[in-house]
């Protein structure tokens, strides 16, 4: 109806009609089921090119044709390969079980060393990316920055200028613990290989999302006259956290997470989301899609 895209869907083709069925839904759609015999040259041809980018990882030829007979799979091989635009999975199932054959099967993107992913809130206050929330337990410095240089590319797809603050428990080196000191490190990092970038820290979230207290307080920071709009977390525990919350006290409207750093525009759902979150993950995949096939 909003014209986003055109939907191929993933699964058991009568469980799907029952479905449409049910709601009057019979608008033609395309229904993939990679186990079924009408689809076995296609997922033989997908498991050779597999098989070949994977051969020297322990996985055989037989591995491959039976990942292959798996939707995430057959899913991302149709992407790398340039049969389908885009992809988003992940409602059915547990986050790590489709993470895992997406970064199997697509690369990373050119100069990225660690995928990450940002989530989309849509606050009273205006849009806020929070970074990493679902993939890098306990980044190093060098990897916030990656994840900090990454948020900013994305919040940019969205015409938003990236204003980012690293948050830690401490402010600008009230603290010598190892956490906040690897926050400055990062932080020093991206001065250096990024000066063009709005960026400080270490900062606690309070004083980062509250002008008056940063100009009161650290009125040195280059934030104490913004508007941050990227908070990038020194672990997942505080980012995952920390967006689920604001969630679930209808504090914001999240979108996401939205995978940063792979090669092709490949999305994974939260398990269970919304109507609303699949629609608007799916328009994240096609503004991915229409960037990355400049």
């Amino acid at each position: 109806e909003e014209g986003i895209a055109i939907p191929i869907l993933f699964g058991n083709k009568a469980t799907i009609d029952d479905l449409r069925a049910a709601i009057n839904f019979d608008d033609e759609v395309e229904i993939i089921d990679p186990k079924e015999e009408a689809h076995k040259a296609q997922r033989d041809h997908y498991a050779d090119l597999f098989w070949k980018d994977q051969r020297r990882k322990g996985y055989t030829l037989y591995d491959a044709q039976r990942l292959m007979r798996e939707r995430n799979y057959y899913a991302s091989m149709m992407i790398k390969n340039r049969d389908a635009d885009a992809m988003i999975s992940g409602y059915s199932r547990n986050y790590r079980s489709v993470v895992k054959p997406i970064l199997e099967t697509i690369s990373k993107a050119k100069g990225v060393s660690r995928v990450a992913a940002t989530n989309l809130m849509l606050t009273k206050s205006g849009p806020l990316f929070l970074s990493d929330t679902t993939i890098n337990v306990d980044p190093t410095a060098k990897e916030l920055a990656k994840i900090a240089q990454m948020t900013a590319n994305t919040s940019k797809l969205f015409g938003l200028e990236p204003v980012i603050a690293l948050l830690s428990f401490s402010n600008f080196g009230s603290s010598r613990f190892p956490q906040a000191k690897k926050v400055s490190q990062a932080v020093a990092m991206l001065h250096r290989s990024n000066p063009e970038l709005m960026v400080d820290g270490p900062v606690q979230s309070d004083f980062a999302l509250n002008k008056e207290m940063l100009q009161k307080g650290y009125p040195f920071s280059s934030l104490s006259k913004m508007k941050v709009n990227v908070l990038v977390f020194p672990n997942l525990d505080a980012a995952n956290i920390t967006y689920k919350l604001m969630k679930e006290l209808k504090e914001a409207l999240s979108i996401g997470p939205i995978l940063m750093g792979l090669s092709e525009p490949i999305h994974v759902l939260q398990l269970g989301a919304s109507v609303e979150e699949i629609v608007n993950m799916s328009a994240i995949a096609v503004i991915d899609a229409q960037s990355k096939n400049k």
